[in-house]
């Protein structure tokens, strides 16, 4: 049994009886949760405790969800700034992803993940289309939770579409529930502009007939829906409905260029979204309706997209850009709050991510939780009422210690414990000498 003492507890859970925020201890058995307590434990229970930790005043808090990315193009991070999408797509990445072997997507993911662990993240999803079973034998490995989807672009003949979409349900049969159940497969679709209707709705039918969850890109720009618009006289929500994407759980990323419309489908249809908030600005792509839609009930989660295009894997700085453009964009500071947006990043991760049982602190869930140093000067004064606003509005992803998984510890006073760093770094600086 793992028991972490003297710790200040962050729960994010609304049916909590009492305090959200207070200073107790919790135990840890066979990966989740047995009890989160106040005050300190009982010396008993200390010595019969296989491992203690003293938290020395540390704030315990759910791990971070990262709910849309792209781990094998963790190499092109830098390689093409300050371009649109359909440029930088062109340009930089389907170019350079042309002459990617397994070792460098694996290399690539590899570095993603150190990346996470270290900012506190704990589970991810990840749609790309190059060698997705070494990724999630390397996910197995790392000890993180994940949602790993063979990227599917539609471009291309039937045959090659067929395999492709065989290629996504091998990968749901060989890894769906691996890792201890750490591990889930979801279908994904590139994008509307991407994928041509008759293979979305053959990906719906094989969806419907495996109940496989769907990811994809939807309405990311405002070109591509005008284009979509002037093709098929419908948005690509409504489209997709019509399609029969939304006849399974669906997490649709970005979602920036969509109307009163399409909300309500989204919200009807159960839809969850991935805000990405970094990399729609960067891209120039614009600001997704997020307290529009969030307050028509939409599940919305937090997704840094790729390295290529924020150009880092840090939730902490995806929380303070989600919790501010909002307030900028509608002109009021009451739009999006410090909660909301932590919760964001945590128990509608799970919930976008299908994910039942973790997300927040509670007997009984799974033990996936982070440890934050408040003793920087960014986060002073503190007290238990100012500790959410300081994780949103002042936290650096630094500040985070110690990272667990089903109590597994990933990372231990800042030194990654299931994954060799050095080596990581090394991989990747040799990359561009090569």
């Amino acid at each position: 049994m793992l028991l972490i003492h003297s710790v200040t507890i962050v729960t994010l859970d609304d049916k909590e009886n009492g305090e959200t925020v207070f200073q107790g201890y919790v135990k840890v058995k066979d990966g989740k949760f047995i009890e989160i307590s106040t005050g300190k434990p009982a010396e008993k229970d200390v010595e019969l405790a296989g491992n203690v930790i003293d938290g020395k005043g540390k704030w315990l808090m759910p791990g971070l969800m990262n709910t849309h990315g792209h781990l094998g193009s963790a190499f092109l991070r830098g390689a093409g700034d300050d371009m649109p999408l359909m440029t930088w797509l062109e340009t930089v990445m389907w170019p350079n992803e042309r002459n990617f072997t397994e070792e460098i997507v694996k290399n690539a993911a590899s570095l993603a993940m150190a990346e996470m662990i270290k900012s506190g993240t704990t589970s991810f999803l990840d749609m790309y289309h190059l060698n997705m079973d070494t990724v999630a034998n390397d996910t197995i490995e790392s000890g993180l939770r994940a949602v790993l989807c063979r990227g599917m672009i539609g471009l291309a003949p039937e045959k090659e579409q067929d395999e492709k979409l065989e290629e996504s349900v091998r990968l749901f049969k060989d890894f769906n529930g691996a890792g201890n159940n750490r591990i889930s497969v979801a279908l994904a679709p590139h994008a509307p502009y991407t994928c041509p209707p008759a293979f979305l709705e053959k990906v719906a039918d094989r969806a419907v007939q495996h109940n496989i969850a769907i990811h994809t890109h939807v309405a990311e720009t405002r070109k591509e829906v005008e284009q979509h618009i002037e093709k098929y006289h419908l948005s690509p929500v409504k489209h997709l409905q019509q399609l029969g994407i939304f006849s399974v759980p669906c997490l649709a990323a970005h979602c920036v260029h969509i109307n009163e419309e399409d909300i309500e489908i989204l919200a009807k249809e159960k839809v969850s979204v991935s805000h990405n908030p970094k990399s729609n600005l960067k891209l120039g792509s614009g600001i997704a309706p997020v307290p529009e839609m969030m307050n028509k009930g939409i599940s919305v989660s937090l997704g840094t997209d790729s390295t290529a295009s924020n150009n880092t894997l840090d939730m902490f700085e995806e929380m303070r850009f989600a919790a501010l453009i909002h307030k900028g964009r509608l002109e009021d500071p009451e739009a999006t709050t410090a909660e909301a947006v932590l919760k964001m990043a945590a128990g509608q991760g799970a919930k976008s991510l299908g994910i039942s049982d973790t997300g927040i602190i509670r007997e009984n869930y799974q033990a996936d939780f982070i440890l934050v140093d408040p003793r920087a000067v960014h986060l002073s004064p503190w007290n238990e009422s100012r500790i959410i606003s300081h994780l949103v509005y002042a936290a650096k992803s630094s500040d985070v210690t110690d990272v667990f998984v089903q109590g597994r510890q990933l990372l231990k006073d800042k030194e990654l414990t299931t994954l060799d760093e050095e080596k990581i770094k090394f991989e990747a600086n040799n990359f561009l000498k090569a």
